[in-house]
């Protein structure tokens, strides 16, 4: 799948997912206003229902203006033309309520004219009497008659649970956005791991080239019968064919190291190592094979750790190499060493040409080079810092990396020390 390709599939499923979270809000949100409506039109029609029973009761004739009135979304109250008992009023309430299939709980009381105040309280469903508990305050009307009130604590619960269609759908839509973006993530996942894969075929195509080329035209040389009476010359092409033989079985052994790192934490096997030791003996060799400069600074008091020699010297090697290989001209590196918190922590820092920031998140991830366009001119298959960061890991410890282009790098990896 192309850039372009990959960009617009990414384009058309985020205005999709936007389009079907919009959609299904917009008429979930539709349908709890007109279940809401409903509710207020059903519990409008079973009070005005209650008040004619009670006008019946005190044998009064039936008011001609509505004498139920919503003061809120939650609050209505019912102008009545005189006293009535609490009793009375929660049966013909729950009554009527479960007429007209009203399950929300409910509080109701009665204004008192002599003692000015609401009495009641009591919260109750359709078909039961639960709790006790505090009703609000009675409001101010015009004209100070008996009245009764009656409040939904919990309608916006009551309300969402009655709209199980629309719970279901929403939940539907919620699998379906989430298994959609899972699906983007792989997506994208599976290309990046595809470029990956494309650069490590690009990169062993190239390592192996080479070597491979030398090879041939030394052994056709070889073939060459006159060749037999130059035995230094004879020498000489057989040392080539020893050096290169021997960097493709180092480059073999590389990728066959990685395909094992994930057991490697298993058979470590550790014991009392000085790092400091270590470090001087990597850059005695270092400074035999290539010509540089390495600075040492063991600042460090304790610099014994638990761990497994060999790994943690292909860790020191591979950081010294790095700096090494990214350098121009003849390297200027430091080593530095210091305890802190229980731990040591060595530095390894160079004057190279660095790394730029957008390469820095990823620069430890298996097979992944920093882009040099069509330059081959530093070798590798991505892999040692992977197996860097994967070793340091595995003895308890970090690594980190900080990198300005063109002004160099410095990697900081923390091990702990043994008591």
């Amino acid at each position: 799948m192309s850039r372009t390709t990959l960009r617009v599939v990414i384009v058309l499923a985020v205005l999709s997912l936007a389009g079907i979270t919009f959609t299904q809000i917009y008429w979930v949100r539709k349908a709890f206003d007109i279940r809401e409506n409903q509710f207020n039109r059903d519990v409008n029609q079973a009070l005005g229902k209650v008040a004619e029973h009670i006008f019946e009761i005190n044998k009064t004739p039936t008011p001609t203006t509505n004498p139920v009135e919503q003061v809120s979304t939650n609050y209505f109250i019912v102008r009545i033309n005189g006293p009535i008992d609490a009793n009375v009023l929660g049966f013909l309430l729950a009554t009527e309520f479960q007429n007209r299939d009203i399950t929300a709980g409910f509080e109701f009381g009665i204004y008192d004219c002599v003692e000015k105040c609401m009495v009641g309280g009591n919260y109750m469903t359709p078909k039961s009497v639960k709790t006790a508990s505090i009703f609000p305050e009675s409001p101010m009307l015009s004209n100070d008659g008996y009245y009764f009130a009656v409040q939904f604590p919990h309608v916006e619960a009551n309300l969402i649970s009655q709209m199980g269609i629309w719970g279901f759908s929403s939940i539907a839509t919620l699998v379906v956005i989430c298994f959609f973006s899972y699906t983007l993530f792989v997506i994208l996942k599976q290309r990046r791991l595809s470029e990956v894969q494309k650069d490590f075929i690009n990169n062993m195509t190239h390592e192996f080239k080479t070597p491979i080329s030398t090879i041939a035209i030394s052994a056709q040389v070889l073939r060459d019968p006159a060749i037999a009476t130059d035995p230094g010359r004879l020498a000489n092409y057989a040392t080539i064919i020893e050096n290169e033989n021997h960097r493709l079985k180092q480059q073999v052994e590389r990728v066959l190291q990685m395909a094992e790192l994930d057991k490697a934490g298993d058979s470590l096997k550790k014991e009392r190592v000085d790092l400091h030791n270590m470090l001087q003996m990597a850059v005695e060799n270092k400074r035999i094979g290539v010509q540089c400069n390495i600075d040492l600074d063991f600042q460090a008091t304790s610099p014994t750790v638990m761990g497994d020699a060999l790994h943690l010297s292909n860790v020191i090697y591979n950081l010294l190499d790095n700096a090494i290989k990214y350098s121009k001209g003849i390297p200027e590196i430091r080593v530095s060493t210091r305890n802190v918190d229980g731990k040591i922590e060595v530095t390894v820092t160079d004057h190279g040409i660095g790394i730029p920031s957008s390469d820095l998140g990823r620069i430890f991830d298996k097979f992944y080079r920093v882009s040099t366009g069509n330059v081959h001119d530093v070798k590798g298959f991505g892999l040692g810092l992977s197996y860097v960061k994967h070793m340091v890991e595995k003895h308890l410890g970090k690594i980190s990396v900080e990198s300005v282009v063109n002004k160099g790098s410095s990697f900081k990896l923390s091990l702990p020390i043994v008591p």
